[in-house]
């Protein structure tokens, strides 16, 4: 299951603060924090903190908690893409729905089951709400080269396939997607937090939450369960 929640020393990293100018010393092993004067507010555990800076540390402090809420709180609903024509598709409209979300190939030795097994489940679940968005992506191999129109084509009409397929993208590196940082950064576990190859697959929840990932090597039949029971849900 991925996790919702930004690492707290991450967070609180990106907020460290210089002691001030008129400080003489931290005294990490007692947890005290002395400003070079005699009058300090003792905050309990062996802190203490002048009480003129006081007010400022613990700004800070509300500020970390507001930053890590506000990252947990980011959904795949919050992203805006292109479709494979070019237009902008805002994912809230996905809102309610479970998604499979998954970065596709057209010349992959995985490409054929894939596709076949995606569209098989569309067909049978796209009624109960399920949708699967795939994003064309030619990192793996140069397994997807073709140009945004073909690679429509080729989906459409030899695997049939009706689930929307957008805008060929980076999954890794500089140019990396924004929807797919988000994804990896909310799914890292063992996998990373990089794609390794074509057809790597999120699950993402009602409220577009990410709640699992799959390897590449995972077919679509295999996380029929788990598609299932968000249905359920």
């Amino acid at each position: 299951m991925a996790s919702s929640y930004a690492s707290f020393s991450t967070v609180f990293n990106g907020f460290a603060a210089k002691p001030p100018p008129n400080s003489s010393a931290i005294l990490v092993s007692s947890l005290r924090y002395s400003t070079g004067t005699s009058k300090t507010r003792n905050l309990g555990n062996g802190v203490s903190l002048k009480s003129s800076n006081n007010r400022r540390f613990l700004v800070k402090s509300r500020n970390v908690g507001v930053y890590a809420r506000a990252a947990a709180e980011k959904t795949v609903h919050d992203f805006t893409v292109k479709d494979i024509d070019g237009n902008d598709v805002s994912l809230d409209k996905f809102k309610g729905k479970p998604l499979l979300i998954v970065n596709v190939a057209s010349r992959c030795g995985l490409t054929s089951s894939n596709y076949s097994e995606l569209s098989h489940l569309y067909e049978k679940y796209k009624n109960q709400g399920f949708e699967i968005l795939a994003f064309p992506c030619n990192q793996f191999g140069g397994q997807e080269p073709g140009s945004n129109p073909e690679i429509k084509q080729f989906a459409c009409t030899r695997f049939k396939a009706e689930f929307p397929i957008f805008d060929k993208v980076d999954v890794n590196g500089p140019s990396t997607a924004p929807i797919y940082k988000f994804l990896k950064s909310n799914a890292g576990g063992f996998l990373g937090d990089i794609i390794k190859w074509n057809f790597e697959k999120f699950l993402v929840d009602k409220k577009g939450k990410v709640v699992e990932r799959y390897p590449p090597t995972t077919s679509p039949f295999q996380i029929e369960k788990d598609i299932q029971k968000l249905l359920a849900a």
